[in-house]
């Protein structure tokens, strides 16, 4: 987290390192210097450079950007003295003096440990589908060790070398995703004592079903973070699911519909209005299949009965799913997850944005936005919707996984 001013020329930085790696690990790979591993290419190393460290330690990341930029001009200067022969010797001479005086970061900063898989992305699109599937994985691999809520105090915790994880906290935002996938498939050990700290369940997963538990885990931390704090500390995207609009037959699945507000209703007891100012989508109840008729007021109906499951997952219905009726959520331009509102809600409140751009966001390098002032709930003209489209408008979210911005 860093202030305002810093935030523009830090991304910058944290994605450059990222970038840079990543171009590296793909050339590598096309010139068949480093193998393939689940479908994309491994790593070569035991450690990369993250900016994980770098967004707590203002002073090692202006080091470091200060470094990289002495390091690109002694490269200029080194291409250019090549070319100009009469000033070669002043040119050199600068170039190598560069590096000398440039204020390195320390190692550890920059460092991080790094596995096989660290630069691997999921392939699920965080989907409903997937995130049902890893569910089912969970209560038959994980839930005697980690828990149904996720936090590790499952029967069989205890006997264990070391104490299992809280899941439901911010680890599972703060490591790679590829990472997460070597630890499930190929376990953990004790640094210590190295002891297995955590069982591999390559002999019993495929890579895919690997990546839809680490789908359900992450769906499942979100409803055990917004359950005790009452907001989504982390972000969390809107799962993709299959659907059906009458008015846009094009648009097939929940990403068709990124860069428009979405309302998200889960049916009860009553419906709301409709409302110009977003596209409302209805889940289908259990049972009801794509044959269900088209609720009033809605533009849109979810035809994948797994969008309820991953919903009531991630606003925290672990154990009753039918708990999530007459819920709604309101999704940003983006595709996140911003506001829920409970069943029997007359209106939408300041309280209902549950995800805040000051508490999961990088924060944004302007006070100001083409939203406009925030205007504050109950305002003449303006009602609770209204403010918390203002609102997620003026503050978006930019996420900062592994010191890149998602």
């Amino acid at each position: 987290m860093t202030d305002a001013p810093d935030a523009l020329w830090l991304q910058w930085l944290l994605q450059a390192l990222q970038s840079a790696q990543a171009a590296l690990l793909q050339t590598l790979h096309a010139l068949g210097l480093v193998p393939t591993l689940h479908g994309q290419p491994a790593w070569p190393w035991a450690w990369r450079l993250a900016g994980d460290t770098l967004l707590f330690d203002l002073g090692q990341a202006r080091r470091l950007a200060i470094t990289l930029g002495l390091l690109t001009l002694a490269l200029l200067l080194a291409g250019l003295a090549l070319a100009w022969r009469r000033q070669r010797l002043p040119l050199l001479a600068l170039a190598a003096l560069l590096p000398l005086l440039a204020p390195w970061p320390e190692w550890a900063a920059v460092r991080v440990a790094a596995t096989p898989a660290s630069f691997h992305a999921s392939p699920t699109g965080f989907d409903a589908r997937s995130i049902a599937h890893g569910q089912q994985l969970y209560r038959q691999l994980c839930v005697d060790c980690h828990g149904d809520d996720g936090r590790g105090h499952g029967p069989l915790a205890a006997r264990q070398p070391v104490w299992p994880p809280n899941l439901a906290g911010p680890l599972l935002w703060r490591r790679a995703d590829g990472d997460l996938l070597w630890h499930v498939l190929h376990g953990m050990h004790d640094a210590r004592s190295n002891q297995p700290s955590m069982p591999a369940f390559a002999g019993r997963l495929s890579a895919d079903d690997a990546w839809a538990l680490i789908d359900a885990m992450k769906a499942l931390a979100a409803g055990q973070m917004l359950r005790q704090t009452g907001q989504w500390l982390q972000p969390v995207r809107l799962p993709a699911f299959s659907l059906r609009c009458p008015a846009a037959p094009g648009r097939t699945t929940s990403t068709d519909l990124r860069g428009q507000r979405l309302r998200v209703m889960v049916p009860g007891d009553t419906a709301p209005p409709p409302d110009p100012r977003v596209v409302t989508v209805a889940l289908a109840p259990a049972g009801a299949g794509a044959a269900w008729p088209l609720a009033a007021g809605t533009d849109c109906q979810a035809t994948d009965l797994a969008a309820w499951t991953a919903l009531a997952l991630i606003a925290g219905h672990t154990a009753d799913a039918a708990a999530l009726a007459g819920t709604q959520f309101i999704v940003d331009r983006a595709g996140w997850l911003r506001a829920r509102s409970a069943p029997g809600a007359a209106d939408w409140q300041e309280d209902d944005l549950v995800c805040r751009a000051a508490s999961t966001s990088f924060p944004s390098t302007s006070t100001s936005s083409a939203a406009g002032p925030v205007p504050a709930a109950g305002t003449p003209g303006n009602d609770g919707l209204g403010s918390l489209i203002a609102r997620m408008d003026a503050e978006p979210v930019r996420y900062v996984k592994g010191g890149v911005v998602h």
